[in-house]
């Protein structure tokens, strides 16, 4: 699980902060794109303090219910009057088969032990229709990972064919999936892997307070992004992962 600590960082930050402002865009830009049908429910597991969700319910009118297993971050949605909410770990929802059009699980496998991202997996897409769509946020490439992995309890980190391939294994047949956060990504290389180990500091959130031109300066690296992404095209490498996959079997709404 996430350190408990994170969830007021990211409280004070993700409306303003560059990163959470860019990843939201992109993501909510691709799903307007790739979901077949306006969904009527959907499920986000893994809702942290509920922001995103947030911008589903204004994107989306439909039934949007969320889970998470740290009680610091559903008490952070109820303050924004979410209130489908329930404690719960995303490898074992206590829901009832097949009832999502759509299961959204965003930065939340990556604090999971590895191998245990395949129950995560097993669970969503037990909980997903025929024909539903499964979206997949997570960090990637290990060289990446820096003193802000160890403060939050990251665990692991995936390559895009890693990704495709647990996905698969799951039922889940993969449509979309790219690196994101990827003209950042020399820099952050150099950061975690040279400056950081010179440093010798300790691990620290990365989600605190910049200079007002420089979050703009990084938002607009990610909206160059957003832009080629929402386009069709796929980035080749990142610090990020976005996967988009669709349970096999015929849509029951599509021949209702």
């Amino acid at each position: 699980m996430m350190n408990p600590a994170e969830f007021e960082n990211i409280a004070q930050a993700e409306d303003s902060f560059w990163w959470y402002r860019g990843m939201h865009e992109i993501t909510l830009r691709l799903l307007q794109r790739m979901l077949p049908a306006p969904p009527e429910r959907m499920l986000e597991a893994g809702c942290g303090t509920g922001a995103f969700a947030r911008e589903l319910t204004k994107q989306f009118r439909c039934v949007i219910d969320l889970a998470d297993l740290a009680e610091e971050g559903l008490a952070r949605a109820r303050g924004k009057g979410l209130r489908r909410l329930l404690r719960a770990d995303v490898r074992a929802l206590p829901l009832a088969a097949e009832q999502y059009d759509c299961v959204l699980s965003l930065d939340v496998l990556v604090h999971l032990e590895r191998g245990m991202e395949r129950a995560a997996f097993a669970e969503m897409a037990r909980v997903l229709r025929p024909g539903g769509m499964v979206i997949i946020r997570v960090a990637a490439l290990d060289v990446l990972r820096s003193r802000h992995s160890v403060f939050i309890h990251e665990r692991r980190r995936f390559t895009k064919a890693e990704l495709i391939r647990i996905a698969t294994e799951h039922g889940l047949s993969p449509i979309r999936c790219t690196y994101l956060n990827c003209l950042l990504a020399p820099v952050a290389l150099f950061r975690f892997r040279i400056w950081e180990p010179l440093l010798g500091k300790s691990a620290e959130s990365g989600v605190k307070p910049i200079s007002g031109w420089l979050n703009t300066a990084l938002r607009c690296v990610l909206r160059l992004e957003a832009y080629w992404v929402c386009r069709g095209g796929n980035l080749p490498l990142g610090q990020t992962l976005l996967l988009f996959a669709r349970k096999q079997g015929p849509d029951r709404r599509a021949s209702a």
